[in-house]
């Protein structure tokens, strides 16, 4: 079978600090072009895939043997990725999709949230596993003891769409990096409520009424206000590194910000905007000696797409005879 997965952005945490005995509270949004892994039952277990990706997929394989006794005789192949702790979410969305793959292939009727457990996943939030599960935009509601509630989910508007840029600089933090920060970091109160104030009051009501202007006035605002938690980590509200980027997208899309550790930045935008300003931004980089991907990040309202291997096939024989 295949399993297509979206990608995810990071759009924020919301209180550190646990003000309320839930910590964290994370907002992210699924976005189009995610892994594409191919994984059927073998003799032995064969990884066709590259780097990290591969220890990422053993080590769902075996924890789902140990969960359920799947065994690990499985073919996984990777035929399109995500790139590495760019803030993009590739090691949730891989996980997921193997056992989920694995869940079908042995019928075990097993949520995407139970997965995530036997996974170790969601110890700081659950925006990609939610984004994985249902697609769209989405906040969890803090984690307290276990995987993080989801407490918000809508479709985000077709229309809409972001200006990705990928910087070729420093990856973000990895896990193992990231473990003492999170485990450290305490936030501010008032920045939290804040955050809270301006999700509740003017990202939400903006999302439901199609006002891409205020949503983006406000996710600008949320990321500023975000980023005064982990200033101490990384320098400023931003990454240093981006901050040129992130001063183009500022004058340039309705709202914009640092998906995770980055080094991955964002500006909302109208999809029918993007061939002009990818034009502006490629000429921005250019000018400031900047190497970097420039991607139209759309939309995934659905999350992950798994497809049998007979659906696949008839798939593939369609597109080589058209």
């Amino acid at each position: 079978m295949l399993i297509r997965t979206p990608r995810r952005l990071h759009l924020g945490l919301i209180d550190p600090s646990a003000t309320f005995g839930r910590r964290f509270g994370s907002l992210g949004v699924a976005l189009e072009g995610g892994y594409e892994v191919r994984i059927v039952e073998g003799e032995a277990m064969d990884i066709i895939a590259e780097g990290e990706d591969r220890k990422t997929i053993e080590f769902a394989i075996k924890r789902m043997n140990s969960a359920y006794e799947t065994g690990v005789n499985y073919i996984v192949e990777v035929r399109k990725a995500i790139p590495r702790h760019v803030g993009l979410g590739s090691t949730t969305q891989l996980s997921l999709a193997v056992a989920m793959g694995i869940a079908r292939l042995n019928n075990l009727n097993v949520s995407v949230e139970e997965l995530a457990k036997v996974l170790g996943r969601g110890r700081n939030g659950g925006a990609g596993i939610y984004s994985f599960a249902y697609g769209g935009f989405v906040i969890d509601g803090g984690v307290r003891n276990g995987i993080p509630p989801l407490i918000f989910r809508e479709d985000f508007p077709e229309g809409w769409a972001f200006l990705l840029v990928i910087p070729e600089l420093k990856p973000g933090l990895d896990e193992e990096e990231e473990k003492p920060v999170m485990a450290g970091v305490v936030g501010r109160v008032d920045v939290a409520m804040e955050i809270s104030h301006r999700i509740l009051l003017g990202l939400l009501p903006a999302l439901k009424e199609r006002d891409v202007r205020t949503f983006g006035e406000h996710l600008s605002a949320i990321q500023r206000l975000v980023g005064k938690h982990f200033e101490p980590y990384q320098g400023g509200e931003f990454r240093e590194d981006v901050k040129l980027i992130l001063d183009f997208l500022a004058e340039k899309t309705y709202g914009c910000g640092q998906s995770s550790w980055g080094p991955t930045v964002y500006g909302l935008i109208l999809r029918s905007d993007f061939q002009r300003l990818s034009a502006e931004v490629h000429d921005y980089l250019r000018e400031h000696g900047i190497r970097a991907k420039v991607e139209l990040g759309l939309p995934n309202n659905t999350g992950a797409e798994i497809i049998g291997e007979s659906a696949f096939l008839e798939r593939l024989i369609k597109s080589v005879g058209g």
